[in-house]
């Protein structure tokens, strides 16, 4: 066994501090600053120090373990790219200021790429023409840019990440099901490997494409992804993807249409109070524009828009709220008192929750009054059903129909069936069995890299510090020498020993730093095995302790040799 490497921290490049940065607010976000493992050069771009470099690289090393035993293959595609890729695809505009669009000294267009479905695409077609060439998996771990508006939580949202992308192509759905497969079970293995608590929810595909799509989640309270869950089934999903299906109801002994006089009520809370009626009665109509064009979104009274849902269900099309200067263009969309009835040149989307048979107060298209009895399918008709209101706890699984419970997490991986997408932009055929051309079918696999650290972080801390698991961390024990010139002298012997079975070993050998900075560094570092040097060391006995669990013991050298080899 060939020995491992002894980190001596009096020769590393490592500085703890013992407040928080003045900018931090998650515990990831301070830990990893605290500790010396990354180091802020601007907003949402980060240095990666030593030993947070080193737990990058486990991370990694594990991605790449997985991912090869599934057959896929490495490669390396370029960061900058040009225009034309994504142009093809429509996702030079989609991107929008995601992007970071750059020009060379000759004014052609670049970007730094933020995904690489276009340009997988574009090599598998140069070097693949046979069936007999698919299928084929390929990964990429390779550094990310996407122009973020805000910035924030240290690594967890930067404009420049690290990140395992991989792509499979197949001549069959069959085979796309069956390389989306592969890539769930090797997701499966790497998030257990990396000691995750995680959740594998139903998705949406959004910007990227395609049909099904789960999600990766880590449940944390720095969690930016909202996610739901069943306590009595196994359904789960992000608050994107959950579903709702509304029965017909039978309007039949509904009274027609009732105009009521109800000056300034443009809220639903006014006008709920004002009838004396639940807002759940009321009939909530959002104007915004898709592309440019006005469009009405219908949702119970009581209820919330997603607008991320909305675009998600629209994408790849714009979607914004109608402005002050759009109503004065409009003057029949009198704001505060829309509704549904007599709307003209508008298309309106509605929540299943507005079922067909359902009788509404809503807008009467007038200043200061609405209308009730207003009955969808009868009154109004939908141009379009979409889930569209804020989840909210308690709703009813789509599966089982029990109260759905909401949680925070932070996604770390993302898988996606594309089909045929990018294969149609890019034309990327191989010669089938037959003798014709088979138009190739798409998955796209990412796992957050550099953004699993940070969920480690926030998963395992306490409130002494980090605290990684054993295939993640920076070094399998740190070796503390509490003490002076002996117990300096003891550790780097037993480091010694140590690395020759094999063993990574962090020594703190400083010399004039106190024992008790020395076990706060420890503690902070979250290495997770400490072995201290201390007062009995002339005596050749030795503390060991358990980072996570606290638990201590003391043994002699040889015994905490053999325990720490296994």
């Amino acid at each position: 066994m060939a020995a491992a490497q002894v980190q001596r921290m009096s020769r590393l490049m490592v500085k703890t501090l013992r407040d928080d940065p003045a900018d931090a607010e998650t515990l990831s976000h301070k830990l990893l600053v605290r500790a010396g493992y990354v180091r802020r050069n601007a907003a949402g771009i980060w240095t990666w120090l030593p030993l947070g470099k080193k737990v990058l690289d486990n991370i990694s090393n594990i991605v790449r373990e997985e991912m090869d035993a599934i057959g896929a293959q490495e490669v390396l595609l370029p960061a900058l790219l040009p225009k034309e890729a994504y142009e093809a695809s429509g996702r030079w505009e989609e991107y929008g200021d995601l992007l970071f669009r750059l020009k060379d000294r000759k004014g052609a267009d670049y970007l730094l790429g933020p995904t690489h479905e276009e340009i997988f695409t574009q090599t598998v077609k140069d070097q693949c023409t046979s069936y007999k060439d698919l299928p084929v998996m390929l990964y990429q771990i390779q550094t990310k840019y996407r122009d973020e508006a805000r910035p924030r939580s240290g690594v967890l949202r930067g404009r420049e990440f690290q990140m395992k992308d991989s792509y499979s192509f197949d001549t069959t759905d069959e085979g796309l099901a069956e390389s989306y497969a592969l890539h769930r079970e090797a997701y499966r293995k790497i998030f257990a490997r990396l000691g995750l608590d995680y959740r594998i929810v139903s998705a949406v595909s959004g910007a990227m494409g395609g049909s099904a799509s789960e999600e990766f989640l880590a449940p944390a309270a720095a969690g930016e992804d909202t996610f739901v869950d069943c306590p009595a089934c196994e359904y789960a999903a992000n608050t994107e993807a959950v579903t709702f299906v509304a029965e017909a109801v039978d309007a039949s002994g509904v009274g027609p249409v009732e105009e009521l006089d109800t000056p300034d009520t443009p809220t639903i809370e006014s006008l709920a109070a004002h009838l004396g009626v639940p807002a759940s009665a009321t009939l909530k109509n959002l104007l915004v524009k898709v592309d440019g064009e006005i469009v009405a979104v219908g949702v119970p009274g009581d209820r919330e828009v997603d607008l991320g849902k909305l675009g998600e269900h629209l994408a790849p099309a714009v979607v914004e709220l109608v402005t002050a200067e759009d109503f004065a263009d409009r003057p029949d969309l009198v704001r505060g008192y829309v509704g549904p009835q007599g709307l003209e040149k508008v298309r309106y989307i509605a929540d299943p929750r507005v079922a067909p048979g359902t009788a509404w107060v809503t807008g009467a298209n007038r200043s200061d009054t609405h209308a009730r009895n207003v009955v969808c399918g009868r009154d109004f008709s939908v141009d379009d059903y979409l889930d569209v209101v804020v989840v909210e706890e308690g709703d009813p699984c789509p599966a089982c129909g029990a109260g759905l419970r909401l949680d925070r997490a932070i996604e770390i991986g993302h898988i996606f069936q594309l089909g045929r997408k990018y294969a149609d932009t890019f034309q990327l055929d191989v010669l089938g069995q037959q003798g014709k051309p088979v138009r190739v079918t798409m998955g796209s696999y990412g796992i957050g890299v550099s953004r699993a650290v940070a969920a480690l972080a926030e998963q395992t801390a306490d409130a002494a510090g980090l605290c990684w698991p054993a295939e993640v961390a920076p070094a399998d024990v740190h070796v503390v020498a509490a003490g002076k010139a002996l117990q300096i002298e003891v550790a780097l012997d037993v480091a010694s020993q140590l690395a020759a079975v094999g063993l990574r070993v962090l020594v703190d050998d400083r010399a004039g730093v106190s024992p008790g900075v020395k076990f706060t560094d420890a503690e902070l570092l979250g290495v997770p095995k400490i072995l201290v040097a201390g007062r009995r060391a002339g005596e050749g006995v030795l503390e060991l302790k358990d980072r996570r669990t606290g638990e201590r013991e003391e043994l002699s050298v040889a015994e905490a040799v053999a325990r720490l080899q296994g």
